[in-house]
């Protein structure tokens, strides 16, 4: 963690899911990027850039999770869906703004994904890895030595092309 980071990774974040904490790994630093970009006046068109990676990447998490949850039949599915539909349309938005309007990407925006975020891990993302757990696929949240000799002794249909 540096000095101009905004947000801190703790495993008081982990889901228990290593692809999902992962991840939300991925966010915190592109939230951090975007963090120094603003502070150190990178410009616009970097902090842009950084706002499309991060809204890319976040479209990425958003459909793993969603597949997990269909996967596992997980009651709270449509809510869980409809908080990331909320939030991408909130991100379309901004970058609408910022390309229409000449606005820029200020504090209380990254203040903003901030909160939005540690709220959504802690409430919303912590129910489905609880969940998770419970559906008895606590033993694929973590890739371990045994999942690996599994994949490896498994005959995969794309080895035999």
């Amino acid at each position: 963690m540096s000095a101009t980071d905004l947000f801190k990774w703790s495993d008081d974040f982990s889901v228990n899911i290593q692809e999902v904490d992962e991840q939300h790994k991925v966010l915190v630093s592109l939230l951090n990027q975007l963090h120094v970009a603003i502070l150190e006046h990178h410009g616009k068109a970097t902090s842009r850039e950084i706002l499309d990676r991060l809204a890319e990447y976040t479209r990425t998490h958003f459909m793993l999770e969603e597949s997990l949850m269909r996967l596992t039949h997980y009651p709270g599915f449509e809510i869980h869906k409809q908080q990331h539909e909320e939030l991408m349309t909130q991100v379309q938005t901004l970058q609408h703004k910022l390309d229409k309007e000449n606005t820029t990407i200020t504090f209380e925006l990254l203040h903003f994904l901030k909160n939005w975020l540690v709220q959504h891990i802690n409430d919303s993302d912590k129910r489905f890895g609880a969940h998770f757990q419970k559906a008895g696929l606590g033993q694929y949240a973590a890739w371990t030595k045994e999942v690996e000799q599994t994949m490896k002794k498994k005959k995969w249909w794309w080895k035999f092309w």
